[in-house]
C-alpha cells in the first residue's frame, strides 16, 4: 500500500495541531494539552526525567508541574504526514537560560475528535565542548 506523504490538507491540519500544542505548552494550558493527547491507557510520553504510561499518568504529571513547562524557543521543526490520518512532528528547542539542545518527537493520529498525540518523547542532549 502506498500512502501519500505530506498531502496538503492533512499536513496543514497537523501543522495547526502542532502549533496549538506549542502555544498550550508555553501557556501551561492544561485543558488543551490534555485534549491533544489520545485519551487512552495506550498513550505514552517519555520525558526528560519521567516515563508516563496512559493518559492518567500524563495528566497527573502536568497537574503536578504547577509552573508548567520551562519556556523554550523552537529552533527547528519537521512535520511529515503519511496518508490522511498519521503524522509525526519532530523539533529541536532551547530552553530559556540553557545552552542544551532539546528534542521532542510526537506521533499523531487523526481520530474522530481530531489529531491526537499517541506517543511523545522529550530529551536533552549533552553539551558538546
Amino acid at each position: 500500500m502506498t500512502r501519500q506523504v505530506n498531502a496538503a490538507a492533512p499536513l496543514s491540519d497537523l501543522t495547526i495541531a502542532c502549533d496549538t500544542y506549542e502555544a498550550a505548552l508555553m501557556a501551561n494550558d492544561l485543558d488543551t494539552l490534555d485534549a491533544l493527547f489520545w485519551d487512552t491507557p495506550q498513550v505514552l510520553r517519555y520525558g526528560v526525567g519521567e516515563n508516563l504510561y496512559g493518559i492518567d499518568e500524563i495528566r497527573a504529571f502536568r497537574k503536578g508541574r504547577t509552573s508548567g513547562s520551562p519556556q523554550r524557543q523552537v529552533v527547528r521543526r519537521e512535520i511529515v504526514t503519511f496518508g490522511d490520518d498519521m503524522g509525526i512532528c519532530n523539533l529541536e528547542f532551547r530552553r530559556e537560560g540553557s545552552t542544551l539542545t532539546g528534542r521532542q518527537s510526537q506521533t499523531w493520529l487523526r481520530t474522530e475528535d481530531g489529531w491526537r498525540i499517541v506517543s511523545a518523547h522529550v530529551s536533552l542532549m549533552a553539551e558538546v565542548s
